[in-house]
């Protein structure tokens, strides 16, 4: 389908106060289908990257104004200075697809958009190669962090990435060579749809190009080095992947507490006494729209969580370093909250409580009988459930093999509901309680005739019950 999407008939003209977004390929004008053409020879304002500003013919006599740098603090202002004037954005490909899409969505609303998209060059990508487009990870790094790559890396798997410029390929060789992915297979598929398409192709271990065309798209056959650390997807990964200084969420433990934490896509959550990272970094794996902030006092830890998020592929997860509670001030309003440690800071169960919305989850854990006995307060205040956990590891012992008992770890989780939740669920409770006594009673009035209840002999075996 090439109409345009947001509510406008494909190829009329433009609404009062709308904009028009219209995808452009490599293959310029003559890719473009009649109703995007017909969009922008009518504009009277035409907006865009200075490459997509010329592949646009004499015809389409519209004031042609770049977008400046940065972009997107100068969308609203730009769009401003021309309200009342019929404004056509250019856009590569599908405006929607990691484009500018969704900056004006954000800035002017999804309402005042009228999209003619053209195909993304992930679709080319996956058509050139041979690829099914809905089975294949996509990643940009388009002002985004390289590092960003490294949460999409397991073996087999086929991943586009969106390259930001000329040196984007070399930089990701070289990511994959320095993280055990030097086996991989990198083609860079330069100017998709146009005259000057052409696929370069080596592996990672082996890439010898320093630059490559601007406008490219990298696809990768992901190939783990035989001595390279196993990461999988699931939460639980090993201690090995972390830098850390004795102060880290153990494997199997910290499997436990995501579990507890059960992140769902878009939430976001408060990692209090961030310590290595671990619970925030392995949250904001489980889904890359899942955000985190990791809450820690020290300097030095709190700087190795940052090199830690980058090494397993989350640069995003944001570090506040100073002392809880009174560092949470301000942060945004969390779905869940995990407190690692610090529980016996004044007021930091009690911050961390007010700050859920209902809902929300809180998951703490603690080794120490001062921090425990908080737990069980709070567990008996606000319900929950409050386990131990315990983990043994093999290990030899002389000629043999005993089990080594690690700390045991007391955790409380709970879930916030409401003053009227919680009232209807205590009444609920009652009422089952009521009804029950009632046919308890019911029993023992209709028992208390001169009839009186028949002992049962207990039934043994090979015994019939008389």
């Amino acid at each position: 389908m090439n109409g345009a999407t947001g509510g406008a008939t494909a190829g009329a003209a433009p609404d009062a106060g709308a904009i028009s977004v219209v995808g452009i390929g490599a293959d310029g004008w003559d890719g473009l289908p009649e109703a995007s053409r017909r969009v922008l020879r009518a504009a009277g304002v035409l907006i865009g990257a200075p490459r997509q500003l010329g592949l646009l013919p004499g015809d389409c006599p519209g004031e042609r104004i770049a977008w400046p740098s940065p972009l997107r603090p100068a969308v609203p202002g730009l769009l401003a200075a021309h309200a009342g004037r019929a404004i056509a954005v250019l856009a590569s490909g599908d405006p929607s697809f990691y484009g500018i899409g969704r900056t004006l969505a954000e800035a002017v609303g999804a309402d005042r958009l009228r999209i003619h998209p053209h195909p993304s060059s992930v679709s080319y990508a996956c058509a050139r190669l041979g690829w099914p487009l809905e089975e294949t990870e996509t990643v940009s790094l388009v002002a985004r962090p390289l590092a960003a790559l490294a949460a999409v890396l397991h073996p087999g798997r086929r991943v586009l990435v969106l390259g930001e410029g000329p040196d984007t390929p070399a930089r990701v060789a070289a990511l994959l060579r320095d993280t055990g992915w030097g086996g991989t297979r990198i083609r860079v598929l330069e100017q998709l749809g146009g005259p000057r398409e052409r696929i370069l192709d080596a592996t990672a271990a082996a890439w010898p190009h320093e630059r490559t065309d601007a406008l490219h798209v990298l696809a990768l056959d992901c190939v783990r080095d035989a001595d390279a650390l196993r990461l999988g997807a699931a939460p639980g990964l090993p201690d090995e992947a972390y830098e850390h200084d004795g102060q880290l969420t153990k494997r199997y433990v910290r499997a436990a507490t995501l579990a507890a934490l059960a992140p769902a896509p878009g939430e976001l959550l408060w990692d209090v006494g961030g310590g290595s990272g671990s619970i925030g970094i392995e949250w904001m794996r489980t889904h890359r729209s899942c955000r985190a902030v990791a809450i820690e006092k020290g300097p030095e830890r709190a700087a190795r969580i940052a090199r830690n998020a980058d090494a397993l592929g989350v640069p995003a997860l944001r570090v506040v370093t100073g002392p809880a509670p009174e560092a949470l001030a301000g942060l945004p309003t969390p779905d869940a909250i995990f407190v690692g440690g610090g529980l016996t800071a004044p007021g930091l169960l009690a911050a961390c409580w007010d700050a859920l919305p209902d809902g929300g989850r809180l998951v703490a854990n603690t080794v120490t009988l001062e921090s425990e006995a908080l737990l069980a307060d709070a567990h008996r205040r606000h319900g929950g459930e409050l386990v131990r956990l315990a983990v043994a590891t093999a290990v030899p012992v002389g000629g043999f093999t005993g089990w080594r008992q690690a700390m045991p770890v007391t955790q409380w989780s709970v879930t916030k509901r409401s003053v009227t939740e919680r009232s209807v669920t205590k009444r609920s409770v009652t009422e089952r309680s009521v009804t029950k006594r009632s046919v308890t009673e019911r029993s023992v009035t209709e028992g208390s005739g001169t009839q009186r209840p028949v002992a049962r002999r207990p039934v043994t075996k090979g015994s019939e019950e008389g």
